[in-house]
């Protein structure tokens, strides 16, 4: 299994953090490798895919790019390059990607390939072609929807730091992604596969969520003092629609019944309306009286503002379900 060695200063500076230079990325590897694990993904597939695989025939450079830096297991270093800790516009992330120094740009994509290059990517312009793909990408497929996915994004992480101040990291990270949980011991397990343990003691570990991708590990090298473990974000995984009690709709009405029950992670009001049916003004209603009987409580996230059950809410809802 691959691990990491992280000390309580890593652990205390490390944060969340929204990229939209993640999500682009995200979405190369979903069109790379034509999977979906949600019916929303392949709905997204549709719409994008053929687009994509017109660019790359119009151009077999980028297509040979992406074929050598985006491998099983593997992503060349300078394709997903680790965020900053402030979430910064996709054209100053994107610069990470296109700046990335010729040599070091085929140095990563070699290290992938048993450190041979292919003659026609021994080029200087390999950042520079990568960038305007994630560019591309990111205008075509994933900024129209932004401001959506934006806000799954931040719920996930106002879910993730509650988690993390109610149970602690191991709480936070079990089942963040698939092969990765607390070891203890300052032991981080990553994934499942092989690898050789790493000492990151001393960096600053990032997590970032994404709507598109399972995740990756990120950072670079020579001289890494930043790592970012990517992840699926629960908003996307967790089934809308759940099932409200008869017991609550009676006590509260069915409307803010099923408002109490879908605020089982945070979410926008623009989200209730998504998933509830119900309009904007009727959910920001039931939002209110909820508020006021102290059933939920708000928070600012960003540039959204998020709603959660509170202790309160939580005790009414497994009430109601006879738990």
């Amino acid at each position: 299994m691959g691990w990491w060695r992280v000390d309580a200063d890593t652990l205390a500076t490390s944060r969340f953090v929204v990229s939209a230079l993640a999500e682009a990325t995200a979405g190369l590897l979903r069109l790379r490798w034509d999977t979906a694990e949600l019916p929303s993904d392949r709905e997204w597939l549709r719409a994008h895919r053929p687009a994509y695989l017109a660019r790359l025939a119009a151009d077999p450079i980028t297509a040979r790019l992406v074929e050598a830096a985006l491998r099983p297991r593997w992503i060349a270093d300078f394709v997903a390059p680790p965020p900053t800790e402030v979430e910064r516009p996709f054209a100053e992330e994107i610069a990470a990607v296109r700046d990335i120094p010729s040599a070091a740009a085929r140095g990563h994509v070699a290290e992938g390939l048993a450190g041979r290059l292919p003659p026609e990517l021994d080029r200087d312009d390999l950042g520079e072609r990568m960038a305007g793909l994630l560019t591309w990408i990111w205008h075509e497929a994933i900024e129209p929807d932004w401001p959506r996915r934006r806000r799954i994004l931040e719920a996930d992480v106002l879910a993730r730091t509650r988690q993390l101040s109610l149970g602690g990291w191991q709480s936070a990270l079990d089942g963040m992604r698939g092969g990765m949980r607390w070891l203890g011991g300052g032991r981080l397990q990553i994934n499942a596969y092989d690898y050789p343990p790493r000492d990151i003691s001393g960096a600053r570990l990032l997590f970032v969520p994404t709507t598109l991708a399972s995740g990756w590990a990120a950072w670079l090298e020579p001289d890494p003092s930043r790592y970012a473990l990517t992840y699926r974000c629960s908003g996307m995984l967790a089934e809308p629609g759940r099932v409200v009690p008869g017991a609550l709709e009676r006590l509260l009405g069915a409307g803010r019944a099923r408002v109490l029950v879908e605020l089982e992670q945070p979410r926008s009001t623009s989200q209730l309306v998504a998933i509830t049916g119900t309009g904007l003004g009727s959910a920001g209603g039931h939002l209110r009286v909820l508020l006021e009987a102290g059933l939920v409580a708000r928070r600012r996230a960003g540039r959204s503002v998020l709603y959660t059950r509170t202790a309160a809410g939580e005790a009414v809802v497994r009430a109601a379900r006879g738990i």
